[in-house]
């Protein structure tokens, strides 16, 4: 079995991933707020964990995995749109989440196995939150539940930061209802014109962190094996979660492996609406960029570190991705269509077991290196193995228009050496013995028809003292010569 190591944030250090079961892989990743449009900055974390779900699936077999990402569809920010639009909160909710999950197969993510909403959830926040009250790690005041931060000793290991050190560099919420300046919300109170459930504190809803602790409980377990998302979440929504998840549940660990992607700049500067390079990945399709482009830029930078959006790297991304399609229909349209994965190479599965090291796989896949190590013409025979190598990138170009090209080249070569094998030498033969029947009975016409019907084929006929030859053009076309049989 193939060994993945990760760069696990919480012990900062790269560790051989072992998973707590073999039989059942287990990873979550924080998901959208459904409010609007993803923009580019979100997908990246989509992308990122997609590639490693899929390393995953190909290490321990696909049934051995769960993934789970969430979708919030409760939270402020929806309310100020519905505030703000005046539509019912349910249907901004329903189109963004489908909006949400368009733009990313449009990037090639496949869907986790499991995409639970907060608002299906409720009553597991609910029962989460009594046990921590239960147990003196929660208490409530004016109708909101906040989590003693102070309680939970491992506060701030994840982001390498002290209580005192956050409150000094932090803009915290300063309350009447707080004990303590960092004790964040569990529940809060909702007026008759916000979203609202029935609680033992009142009518009200979830903060935003007991979300994630409930969902993955309840689809995971106490202990499961990956937690992911962007570093922007690492404090305060993780610390957060592994806090009020390791005091509801202190028979688990909660995620055993925490894994962080950097964020992503536009043109070498932070992406914002004040700077004018704020768009989101709806905008790029809609201007024509291809998702596996999108795709193909986000993956040439190792996850771990930023990645510039440029135009450059847009256009480069096209003509490999043009590259990788062509390499597919290498043994034509037949054999194009019926393409199904071999093995993945080796040196691509190595590459992404190495904390998912996307750039050095995109590097193997170059139709040069893998000239180099196949040679230009064995290359064909491994047409199989790249596409499942592709696959493994999340890239699926079997109907990319340099695949098809490539395919119908390829049979147009191949009619070509047949009728030159085949058809043309015995056209070649009868228009020699044509032409010196012509010349006893000096009626040239069976000549001029036979050189008119090849020509049309785009064959050039050159005839001499010596005979004839027929040579195909470049607008050869094996099919009109059907009617000269």
């Amino acid at each position: 079995m193939d060994e993945i190591t990760l760069y696990n944030t919480k012990t900062r250090k790269k560790e051989r991933f072992e998973p707590l079961d073999p039989d059942n892989v287990r990873m979550y990743v924080c998901g959208p707020t459904v409010y609007d449009r993803a923009h580019l900055g979100n997908a990246r974390p989509v992308v990122v964990f997609d590639v490693l779900y899929r390393l995953l699936r190909h290490v321990y077999g696909p049934e051995h995995v769960t993934y789970v990402r969430n979708f919030t569809d409760v939270d402020d920010k929806i309310n100020a749109r519905a505030k703000e639009t005046g539509r019912p909160i349910g249907e901004i909710t329903a189109e963004t989440t489908q909006w949400f999950l368009d733009d990313m197969a449009a990037l090639g993510a496949l869907e986790p196995d499991e995409m639970p909403r907060a608002t299906q959830y409720i009553p597991q926040m609910i029962a989460m939150i009594e046990g921590l009250i239960a147990d003196g790690f929660a208490y409530e005041k004016e109708g909101h539940v906040l989590f003693r931060v102070r309680k939970y000793e491992g506060y701030g290991k994840l982001s390498g930061r002290s209580v005192d050190d956050m409150i000094a560099g932090a803009r915290v919420e300063v309350a009447p209802y707080k004990e303590d300046p960092m004790d964040f919300v569990l529940w809060k109170p909702s007026s008759d014109d916000l979203p609202g459930w029935e609680s033992p504190w009142g009518r009200g809803r979830p903060g935003w962190h007991i979300e994630c602790s409930a969902m993955s409980f309840e689809l995971l377990g106490e202990s499961f094996d990956i937690h992911g998302g962007g570093n922007d979440l690492m404090f305060p929504h993780h610390e957060n979660e592994i806090a009020q998840s390791c005091c509801a549940h202190p028979e688990g660990e909660f995620a055993r492996y925490w894994l962080h992607n950097e964020m992503l700049q536009v043109e070498g500067k932070k992406m914002s609406k004040s700077l004018g390079n704020f768009f989101t990945v709806h905008d790029l399709l809609e201007q024509g960029v291809p998702g596996e482009v999108i795709r193909f830029v986000f993956l040439s930078t190792h996850y771990r570190k930023p990645m510039d959006w440029t135009r450059r790297k847009a256009f480069e991304a096209s003509e490999t991705l043009r590259e990788w399609a062509g390499m597919l229909g290498s043994n034509g349209a037949e054999e194009l269509e019926s393409l199904v994965p071999g093995e993945p190479l080796p040196e691509v599965v190595e590459a992404l077991c190495d904390d998912l090291n996307t750039h050095a796989a995109i590097q193997i896949l170059h139709k040069k290196s893998l000239e180099q190590r196949f040679g230009k013409r064995a290359l064909r025979d491994h047409v199989s193995e790249i596409y499942s190598s592709q696959l493994m990138l999340g890239f699926d170009l079997r109907q990319h228009a340099s695949a098809l090209a490539r395919a119908d080249t390829f049979d147009g070569i191949l009619r070509i050496v047949e009728a030159v094998g085949t058809e043309l030498p015995e056209l070649a033969e009868q228009l020699a013995k044509a032409r010196q029947e012509a010349k006893q009975t000096k009626d040239f016409s069976t000549v001029d028809h036979l050189k008119a019907a090849l020509v049309e084929a785009g064959v050039e006929v050159r005839m001499s003292k010596e005979g004839v030859e027929l040579v195909p053009g470049p607008d050869f076309d094996p099919a009109k010569l059907e009617a000269l049989k």
